[in-house]
């Protein structure tokens, strides 16, 4: 064979196996992103798949297991469906009454959520106010009051 084919074959097998690591490697971004409404109702169909949910936390329901490492709490969603979630793992920062939590995993028995990640979104308190109801006099007011401050 000529030195130009053997290098051009040579390149397809790395970009191969380049393309398989890639693929292997991702196995969450071929998950299932789903409303809870939508899961609880098909449990059974998602039962075997990676599936991303969310839902806004139960605070009183949060049980925290520091020798197992173990959290488990409920979700609910705006038509008052709930889940109930077990994962293992470090409870996450900001985890309180009316976060937004993000969830990963699987289905396990009914209403039942083993999450392998738990995220938390930041409430709407922390979110900026609309800008039509802005009024830069009262900024101004604001700043000058700081810099007499100082």
């Amino acid at each position: 064979m000529k030195k130009n084919t053997l290098v051009m074959i040579g390149g397809f097998v790395i970009a191969g196996a380049i393309l398989f690591l890639l693929m292997a490697a991702t196995p969450g971004s071929s998950g299932i992103e789903l409303k809870l409404k939508d899961l609880l109702e098909n449990q059974e169909k998602y039962k075997d798949d990676f599936v991303t949910v969310e839902g806004l936390l139960i605070e009183e329901s949060i049980e925290w297991n520091s020798e197992k490492i173990q959290l488990k709490f409920d979700v609910k969603d705006a038509e008052e469906n709930t889940l109930h979630v077990v994962y293992n793992g470090v409870k996450p920062d900001n985890f309180s009454e009316g976060v937004i939590v993000i969830l990963q995993g699987h289905t396990d028995k009914k209403d039942t959520f083993l999450a392998e990640s738990v995220k938390t979104r930041c409430p709407s308190k922390y979110e900026g106010e609309d800008m039509e109801n802005y009024d830069p006099e009262l900024h101004k007011e604001k700043l000058d009051k700081k810099v007499d401050e100082k």
